[in-house]
């Protein structure tokens, strides 16, 4: 009979874990020093949900550290000896209950910053000389100010901001040219979406069935809708956690989800709950066919920003254009309603695997464009940016007509230009398609 493993902290003590690039040690007290042990091959490290308050001086050690995650511990300060990583590029610190970001933690090679679910209110100049950031997660803290260097981050493409106490944005943040995805929902600034319409949803007139799956926010299940005077309904029952996410807040999502409307690309919600026993949050919304699938995995952290696609994947040009064409037409039915989805991805949609229908889904990150005007035309092409990189996704997996791929190559080229007043509106794309 072969023995127990040890456990990974005894693992490490006892030297067996020699040559490893990654670790996990959730629920330390305290830095265990044989992890510099790791320092010539390590490559990520996990010491989430613990009581560590701080890191060692000399973290520079681990020459070759690409990944630090470390939420759920107690850190009221981002450790400045992360800066001494040559090769560090993504920092994971949510809901340590952190106040303090120094220049000096923040590594040469930063990517992907998250830092969500804390108590910071200000950032250090330090982070716009940071050239390879990509992606930046911050919900949940108390920012009324990003710093001015930002506006210089020519590779920022993913921003939560939801949740702060930003009484307006900068304009240059709308102009950055590769943004794509941000979330704003929840501070001062934002518009409040439309008021929900129509009486919320008895609680008996559900029957909860099968469960279909889990994200950041809440818990999916089928359900058949009961309502008086009407036939059973099959729909998708969503449960809220309630809890931060890394796009903001549940209860915003549940407003835009509210106020998005009916549209045949758009998983948006039927109705809302209003009387579950436990007081728990829920949406009634649409239950697509059991074969639908996401049309690929959400980022890696080789890919950061970008989506895992099965690497089989191959689609016909037409199909391919009809993806695209769904979620672009659910898109701007969002923006004719003054909302921005801001997590238009592959991950996000839906699609039947052999016709190209398809709908958009998840209101994580939608928030309340500004009413009217320029300012809420320029959100609008930031997201025919994320339109358009979704299109040359689908272009790269695709067969068939050469003359349609060549031109849907080059709509997404013009979706995904660097200065976003040049780019089609996402009416006028939609009609280039």
């Amino acid at each position: 009979m072969q023995p127990s493993p040890l456990p990974p902290l005894a693992a490490l003590q006892r030297g067996d874990l020699v040559g490893a690039r990654e670790l996990r040690l959730p629920g330390l007290t305290e830095f265990p020093s044989e992890i510099f042990s790791l320092a010539d091959t390590l490559e990520i490290l996990d010491l989430s949900n613990g009581a560590l308050t701080e890191l060692p001086h000399d973290m520079g050690r681990l020459r070759k550290l690409r990944a630090i995650f470390c939420s759920g511990n107690r850190f009221e300060r981002l450790p400045p000896s992360l800066g001494a990583c040559a090769s560090l590029s993504q920092i994971g610190f949510r809901a340590t209950g952190m106040r303090d970001v120094p220049d000096e933690a923040l590594p040469p090679r930063l990517r992907w910053l998250t830092l969500t679910d804390n108590q910071i209110d200000s950032l250090p100049d330090a982070l716009g000389a940071r050239p390879h950031l990509q992606k930046l997660m911050l919900a949940g803290n108390r920012l009324k100010r990003l710093p001015e260097t930002l506006a210089g981050a020519g590779n920022l493409e993913l921003v939560r901001l939801s949740a702060n106490g930003f009484d307006a944005l900068p304009a240059w943040v709308a102009a950055l040219p590769s943004l794509a995805w941000i979330a704003w929902a929840g501070n001062p600034f934002e518009r409040a979406p439309a008021p929900e319409e129509g009486e919320p949803v008895s609680w008996r007139e559900l029957e909860v069935g099968a469960f279909l799956g889990e994200g950041a926010s809440g818990r999916v299940h089928e359900a058949i809708w009961r309502a008086e005077k009407e036939a059973p309904r099959p729909i998708a029952l969503k449960f809220f956690k309630g809890a931060m996410t890394s796009d903001g807040l549940p209860e915003r999502e549940m407003r835009a989800c509210l106020a998005a409307g009916a549209h045949p690309n758009l998983t948006s919600a039927l109705g809302r709950l209003g009387d579950h026993p436990d007081g728990v949050d829920a949406l009634l919304m649409p239950l697509l066919p059991a074969h639908w699938r996401v049309l690929a995995g959400p980022p890696s952290l080789e890919t950061c920003s970008r989506d895992v696609y099965d690497p089989a994947l191959r689609l016909d040009a037409a199909v391919a254009r009809k993806i695209a064409g769904s979620v672009g037409s659910a898109a701007a039915h969002l923006h004719s309603r003054g909302l921005m989805h801001g997590d238009l991805y592959a991950h996000n949609t839906l699609w039947d695997g052999v016709t190209g229908k398809a709908t958009l889904s998840d209101f994580g990150a939608a928030c309340a464009l500004p009413e009217g005007g320029r300012d809420a035309d320029l959100w609008n092409r930031v997201e025919v940016r994320a339109w358009g990189l979704l299109l040359g996704e689908l272009v790269d997996r695709s067969e068939g007509d050469a003359a349609e791929i060549s031109r849907m190559r080059a709509l997404a080229d013009a979706c995904v230009q660097p200065d976003p007043a040049l780019r089609p509106s996402m009416p006028e794309a939609l009609d280039a398609l």
